[in-house]
């Protein structure tokens, strides 16, 4: 689980990267970038905003699953949380954040990150 969380996390920023780049052009992209921008907006912005909170809640789950492994804690529940987790995020990110579905993904959100264990 945790190999397809980075291979997830990498999918992630691609998607994010692609989206910010169409919207402010590929001339932007191989930039220093060191101008101020306008926020991004639609789809880009959603990306953006579900790849940050991605990088907000992986490094725990990556310390949980961590955690598990070294004390050799599995079971059920930590097979299940990490599960868990992982199909929330596949389901968070395209399906909901992206798309815009406001109360079924919050609902997947918390899912996805208020399991006990990994």
């Amino acid at each position: 689980m945790l190999t397809l969380g980075v291979v997830l996390g990498l999918v992630q920023i691609v998607a994010a990267s692609h989206a910010a780049s169409l919207q402010r052009g590929y001339r932007w992209t191989s930039s220093p970038r060191d101008e101020p921008t306008l926020p991004l907006r639609g789809v880009a912005g959603r990306l953006d905003r579900a790849l940050r909170n991605y990088l907000e809640t992986f490094p725990l789950f990556a310390a949980l699953v961590l955690v598990a492994h070294v004390s050799e804690t599995h079971d059920a529940l930590t097979e299940w949380g990490s599960r868990l987790y992982l199909w929330g995020r596949v389901a968070y990110v395209p399906l909901l954040y992206a798309a815009s579905v406001p109360l079924v993904r919050s609902l997947v959100w918390n899912a996805g990150t208020s399991r006990r264990s990994a």
